[in-house]
């Protein structure tokens, strides 16, 4: 299911590793502004050694700013503090966006020994800032004068921010206990970056290798070619190869016909960082977990959750439970009745035993094409990459938005596979930089998500420079890149992050754009998805790869009918996966070091999310958004998010469907406005009442709430 989407925010990238290194490096083109359009990085100049001079210099720079503030004699003011902290770290921001793209999406042994060596260099760095004594008495005292200040609202929202920032790392904690703290968070950031490492590796290595193309039977011909080609690139030729992906379930277990090869596959990917070798995660994880209950009562909570969601939209971890509780027993019911069907399938293809996970997909893609005769590969010769992008994505947003897109082939990349284009607004004038890195590649983290190169300011000046990154399968040379309906959803859903940055237009850029909570940035990507199935997106860029002809309005007939079918399992696998993550970080403190075995089978047993032949959609060993990512007690997040992308897509249907007036309205209410306000007031003022979850019940196919 392509809602579960890494998306990588700067400040968890910050938190997770930057390194550092004692040289100046004059020439080092990461410490010059840059000359291309909008401040892109310069890629084709940078060099990997010029990493760790650039990181020196400009945490260097970044403290000497910090100290100029805080020791500043004149009274605390919201220019001489809060503004001039906006204003600091400029450098350190563009060096470390840079590098997280490349070290992300295409990292090589320097790199991670970079992050995996100067991780806890950054950790103290972020401590000095928010655990320098001046600079939080500074903001407390801007704090406490806010009401008779006569801010506007959206500088009074940047020092209420800030202040919980400050309070959430640690400024108001004993000068014995922020010593704790510090170390707690080089701890943290060791084992976090440690995790990254193993589970790349341990994903790579987790890739299926097969003898015989007989073992592949009922893989198209391009998916075939596509293993043969994957194994030739690992010096494995005469084989075949089915590289991982990041989720539990793989997307081949759909169509291989031999229950044995589908049984390796899931295997392999369920067990990749369980094998009790270099790249096992489990003691890692098990460590985390139990630093991070530490560290939430080191700071006066009762567990990591409730550290967690003191700024999200749900507040608390009762009312992320409320939510969740509410919808699993109608999830098990519709789990139970859609595997009794698939046993049914099953046995009439002569399979004896009980339906298994690594069963599920392939009997419900045959159960489907009997009940709406519907192939898969029927459809994905209307999805080649190349048209969904341009006719597809790139349309719906003119046609929500009234933006235009030129694809520039004069701006440098970190791949070639990478391409840019300069986005246009609705009056002409240039809006931003957009890259997209569509292809998976054994050095590239699993998962898609968005970035960016440059933020938007309007206090700095700056125009967004952004990116999406995918892990579609490259077909061979020559041969076209054919989609799935999932890919497509996900190229969408990504977008919907990307066209969140672009329209930013705040003044402070720590709460412009995407910088919100996590149970609301997934709000404006879950809700571009939406469009790629409308019916006038869908006939502008569905034709066949060959022929040129339109998708049948038969076909589009059937993809409708069958898009309500076996919702049951990705709906059960993240459940699942949600109560997985909250179990981890309701541990209280003092809590032993977990078994991370045993207690994901009881947590999923607790929960009532031990759905048979479902398992959740990230295994704890192999779970990045919680571990290496910044979304622990915060997977929920995605299902949150969900809610209020389907009433917002309500609110649209119900007022005309797509048109410009409904997207300006959307991008002048939601996406411009960052984090510029409190996140439930934006949503009340657009919907006109608070989020319910109707909707996401109608379209998840559970029944009414009572």
């Amino acid at each position: 299911m392509f809602r579960r989407i890494i998306f990588l925010l700067l400040i968890v990238l910050f938190a997770a590793s930057i390194p550092t290194s004692v040289s100046s490096a004059p020439a080092n083109p990461l410490l010059q502004l840059s000359t291309l359009l909008f401040g892109a990085p310069m890629f084709d100049r940078i060099k990997d050694s010029d990493y760790l001079p650039a990181f020196d210099v400009a945490m260097a720079q970044h403290l000497r700013e910090i100290q100029a503030i805080a020791n500043n004699p004149a009274k605390p003011t919201f220019e001489n503090t809060l503004v001039a902290m906006e204003k600091s770290g400029q450098l350190l921001t563009r060096v470390g966006n840079t590098f997280f793209a490349v070290s992300q999406a295409n990292t090589n042994p320097t790199l991670q020994h970079v992050q995996e060596v100067e991780a806890p260099k950054f950790a103290a760095h972020s401590d000095a800032i928010y655990l320098n004594p001046k600079l939080f008495a500074r903001v407390k005292s801007v704090h406490a004068r806010l009401s008779s200040l006569h801010l506007d609202p959206e500088s009074a929202q940047l020092v209420r921010v800030y202040y919980t920032n400050f309070v959430k790392a640690g400024a108001q904690l004993s000068a014995a206990d922020q010593s704790k703290l510090r170390s707690l968070n080089q701890q943290l950031s060791i084992l976090r970056t440690t995790f990254t490492r193993k589970l790349l590796a341990g994903t790579k290595a987790g890739a299926l290798v097969l003898d015989n193309a007989s073992q592949l039977s009922g893989l198209s011909d391009a998916a075939v070619a596509a293993a043969a080609q994957a194994a030739t690139a690992r010096g494995l030729a005469g084989k075949w190869l089915i590289p991982l992906q990041n989720t539990t379930q793989q997307p081949a277990l759909q169509q291989l016909n031999d229950r044995s090869v589908r049984q390796q596959l899931f295997e392999h990917s369920i067990t990749r960082t369980e094998k009790g070798d270099e790249n096992d995660t489990r003691s890692t994880i098990a460590a985390i977990a139990q630093l991070r209950e530490t560290k939430a009562h080191l700071l006066g909570y009762p567990t990591y959750a409730a550290y967690s969601l003191t700024d999200a939209m749900a507040k608390t971890p009762a009312n992320v439970q409320r939510f969740l509780t509410a919808m699993i027993p109608a999830a098990r019911a519709k789990v139970a009745a859609d595997a009794a069907e698939l046993q049914a399938a099953m046995k009439a293809d002569g399979q004896s035993g009980t339906i298994e996970p690594w069963d599920w997909q392939h009997y419900a893609e045959q159960v489907r094409k009997s009940k709406y005769n519907l192939d898969d590969n029927e459809v994905r010769p209307y999805f080649e990459i190349n048209n969904v992008l341009t006719n597809g994505l790139l349309f719906a947003a003119t046609q929500l938005y009234g933006i235009t897109f030129k694809e520039r082939h004069d701006i440098p990349v970190y791949n070639p596979d990478v391409r840019v284009f300069q986005v246009f607004d609705k009056d002409g004038s240039a809006l931003a930089l957009m890259y997209f890195d569509f292809f998976k590649r054994d050095n590239k983290d699993g998962g898609a998500w968005m970035a960016s190169f440059v933020g938007e300011s309007k206090l700095l000046g700056t125009k967004p420079v952004v990116y999406n990154v995918e892990n579609f399968t490259k077909a061979p040379a020559g041969q076209p890149t054919l989609l799935t309906a999932g890919d497509v959803g996900g190229m969408f859903h990504e977008f919907g992050h990307a066209l969140h940055g672009m329209f930013a237009a705040g003044r402070y850029p720590s709460i412009s754009g995407t910088n919100t909570s996590r149970d609301y940035v997934e709000f404006p990507s879950q809700f571009n998805e939406h469009w790629s199935s409308y019916p006038s997106i869908l006939k502008h860029y569905a034709f066949h790869y060959k022929t040129g002809e339109p998708m049948p309005q038969a076909l589009i007939e059937k993809m409708n009918a069958a898009s309500s079918f076996n919702k049951s399992y990705p709906l059960g696998e993240q459940l699942a996966a949600d109560e997985l993550d909250m179990a981890w970080h309701l541990l209280p403190a003092g809590s032993p070091k977990q078994d991370v075995d045993q207690f994901e089978t009881q947590a999923l047993a607790r929960s009532h999310t031990d759905f048979p032949a479902v398992p959740p959609r990230y295994r704890s060993s192999y779970f990045a958004h919680i571990w290496g990512g910044g979304y622990a007690a915060g997977y929920y997040a995605y299902m949150w998010s969900e809610m209020l992308d389907d009433d917002a897509y309500q609110w649209f249907v119900q007022h005309g469907g797509l048109t410009r007036a409904n997207g300006q309205r959307f991008r002048d209410m939601i996406l411009s406005r960052g984090h510029s306000e409190d996140l439930a007031q934006l949503f009340r003022t657009f919907y006109g009442k608070d989020p319910e979850v109707g909707p996401l019940l109608k379209e998840r196919g559970l029944p009414p709430a009572p």
